[in-house]
């Protein structure tokens, strides 16, 4: 699945939110909630740590100055002479730090000499103890986070371009992060574990990625990373801890209400708890996965056109396969996943009998109690002429084997399985289940969808109100116009800055979506493009046909190749090609051939 990210990555090479903030969004000020003081702890650290060997170092320097030029001496006339205050800091000075130059100004007496050796042996232990001090402070764990914090501060604290901040980079997040590096957006990462950030460094990110560890359940960690930067665009929340989720999720929603957030659970509770402050997107991969399995049983074209679109470009265009026939449906390992699975298939009216080691009490259907990979449990359930089958415990292993006990048992029936671990992949394709969980992939995929292509996010989701049959039409006119992989997607914006030529045209609503999709070359011919999304205002509408009328800042998602793109661009660019896309007639597109032909490009039919 980290291939398809990846490739998920490249899928919009242009597309985002909006175009870029000129500058930093104002906003009011709260209560600060990083201090000075915390953003000077490693300074502060180092004065308590070294505190003592400071003061050591100091009190015998003084003492071999102070003492070296009470102590008498003698000139060059063998007359009685006193060290300088300054001759003895000077001879102290390159007599400490080992360097030697000689005895200044006089040869010493051997009461002087007796002073310097145990002035000598004082600075070597007390040189000793400052220097154990701070190889110790260099291990001392509370120095070491104070230093990597303000480094993290000061790198946060110069982005000067929009950012999200993702709390936690497991599989998850470490597949986020690769599709958004790969269109060069920017972003954050905080997570508990060292190790995960230290991946952070060994990564072939395109731009430097500021990592903190620390919890994100702690504001002032959510803050170092960010949360409170002008140039914040959104937060992420993806660890595995659900209550970390939550705190994130509240954090943003009273801190940065503007902002937008996804975060991950696999709680009802908790999902319920997060929309209680704001409208945060909030991804259940139990609950994702059941609706596409669902999808699949009810609509084989619309699950077939949403697994093409989310294999990102170059994806060929998967077999649409007949769903199995209503009948009984066994889901092995009851837990979270379980339990959602088959509350879905149950909500398609479908017999559902499930296996559990434990009991459990008030469930709709009766539970057999037992291992799963035990062919006799199997039995027991009615694996035995059911149509499907659920492999969904949290080890792998466990559920390959079941997977390969229930084809033995029934030759026939619909497997679905769960995928815990990345390393697996291999494994889970050599065995070809019909249906595929992974965690990390789906929230992975929604998370991006949502904060980077939300066009598509919107298409995807609306795909489900839609009948099967309008699918299988909009995968057909894909098909004819991008063949069988998929073409890139990338979105346009109808306004000043990305279509001056339309500007005019737009404003008088004389163009349709089929004049804007006709060839600039040719008229009577049609780029190989296909309109997944045109958005007027807040309504969006999903595979548009040609005759809708476009109008001023009006977005649109396309598929096709990057000559179609680069087509339709000089129609967006070019003064000259809507009259004769529109009209038919050619004008001159130089400002010097309007002159001599007196021709000024049109406006209206």
């Amino acid at each position: 699945m980290r291939g398809v990210l990846r490739a998920f990555g490249r899928l919009v090479s242009g597309s985002s939110q909006g175009p870029a903030p000129s500058g930093p969004r104002r906003r009011r000020r709260r209560h600060p909630v990083v201090t000075r003081a915390q953003e000077s702890g490693a300074v502060f650290v180092v004065l308590r740590r070294l505190r003592a060997p400071l003061i050591t170092l100091i009190l015998v320097f003084t003492v071999s100055v102070v003492g070296l030029s009470l102590v008498p001496g003698q000139d060059a006339e063998g007359q009685p002479a006193r060290m300088s205050v300054f001759d003895a800091f000077y001879f102290m000075s390159y007599t400490a730090t080992t360097i030697g130059f000689g005895e200044l100004p006089n040869e010493f007496t051997y009461a002087q000499r007796m002073w310097v050796t145990g002035a000598i042996y004082l600075t070597v232990v007390g040189w000793a103890y400052a220097i154990g001090a701070v190889l110790t402070l260099l291990q001392d764990r509370a120095f070491r986070r104070a230093l990597t914090t303000g480094h993290v501060t000061r790198k946060v604290r110069r982005l000067r371009e929009p950012f999200l901040l993702m709390a936690g980079y497991g599989q998850t997040g470490e597949q986020l992060g690769e599709a958004f590096d790969a269109l060069g957006r920017r972003f954050t990462v905080i997570d508990r574990d060292e190790s995960r950030i230290d991946v952070l460094e060994l990564n072939t990110s395109h731009a430097d990625v500021p990592g903190l560890v620390g919890d994100a359940r702690d504001l002032h960690a959510l803050v170092v990373a960010g949360l409170d930067h002008p140039w914040c665009e959104g937060v992420v929340a993806l660890t595995n801890d659900d209550q970390a989720n939550l705190a994130v999720a509240i954090s943003a929603a009273l801190l940065r209400p503007e902002l937008p957030v996804v975060a991950r659970t696999t709680s009802a509770v908790v999902a319920e708890r997060m929309r209680a402050f704001g409208t945060p997107t909030v991804i259940n991969p139990f609950d994702r996965f059941g609706d596409r399995l669902r999808l699949a049983l009810r609509a084989p074209a619309s699950y077939q056109l949403t697994t093409w679109l989310e294999s990102g470009p170059g994806a060929e265009l998967p077999e649409r396969r007949s769903a199995p026939a209503p009948g009984r449906w066994v889901v092995a390992g009851y837990g979270t996943f379980g339990r959602h699975f088959a509350a879905d298939l149950r909500a398609e009216g479908l017999e559902v009998a499930t296996i559990d080691p434990r009991a459990v009490e008030g469930e709709v259907d009766p539970t057999v109690v037992g291992d799963a990979s035990d062919p006799a449990v199997l039995a027991e359930s009615g694996l035995v002429g059911a149509v499907g089958f659920i492999a969904g415990t949290d080890d792998d292993i466990t559920n390959m084997s079941l997977v390969a006990e229930a084809r033995r048992v029934e030759p026939g029936v619909f497997v679905a399985a769960r995928q815990n671990v990345p390393t697996s992949a291999p494994l889970f394709t050599a065995l070809e289940v019909d249906a595929l969980l992974v965690p990390t992939a789906v929230v992975a995929s929604e998370a991006y969808a949502q904060l980077s292509t939300p066009l598509l996010w919107r298409f995807l989701r609306g795909l489900l109100e839609r009948d099967d049959a309008w699918a299988a039409r909009v995968t057909d006119r894909l098909l004819e116009q991008c063949g069988r992989h998929l073409d890139p997607l990338w979105k346009v914006r109808l306004d000043e800055t990305e279509a001056p030529s339309l500007t005019g045209w737009l404003d008088e609503g004389r163009l349709c979506l089929g004049d804007l999709l006709r060839s600039p070359v040719d008229r009577d011919r049609r780029l190989a493009a296909v309109v997944l999304v045109l958005r007027q205002g807040e309504e969006h509408l999903l595979a548009p046909e040609d005759d809708v009328v476009l109008r001023p800042g009006d977005e649109l998602l396309l598929a096709g190749r990057p000559a179609v793109r680069r087509a339709l661009e000089a129609t967006l660019l070019d003064d000259a090609v809507p009259d004769y896309l529109v009209n038919g007639r050619r004008v001159a597109s130089g400002w010097l051939w309007r002159k001599l032909s007196g021709h000024v490009p049109s406006t209206s039919g």
